[in-house]
């Protein structure tokens, strides 16, 4: 799935990757340092939220964090406003650059 999803960001002209960590443990430290406007994170248990979504989010409500779960072929995008928001996603190419691609609003309609 990693490399289905590197694959997908890599041909997209607006759309750059600015780190990469397979060690979930260096995460915060590269999101502190590189500042991106989207994390995309594993997705291990389909309904519940990533253990790191509520401290990242937290500390950097601008950003926004899409989980994808290859095993359970789930797609989640996750955002801060006052809380967590989320909404699920379509499990595909085209669901992924259009989460990454999208302005999330900070009310919603």
């Amino acid at each position: 799935m990693r490399e289905l999803v590197l694959g997908t960001i890599r041909d997209q002209p607006d759309i750059e990757i600015v780190g990469e960590t397979e060690d979930e443990g260096g995460i915060t430290e590269m999101v502190e340092r590189m500042r991106p406007d989207y994390l995309i994170v594993g997705l291990d248990e389909p309904e519940a939220v990533p253990a790191l979504c509520g401290f990242l989010l937290g500390r950097y409500p601008g950003m926004k964090i899409l989980a994808v779960g290859a095993e359970h072929n789930r797609s989640v995008f996750y955002w801060a406003f006052i809380d967590i928001r989320s909404k699920p996603v379509e499990t595909s190419e085209q669901g992924m650059l259009t989460v990454l691609r999208s302005r999330t609003e900070l009310v919603e309609t």
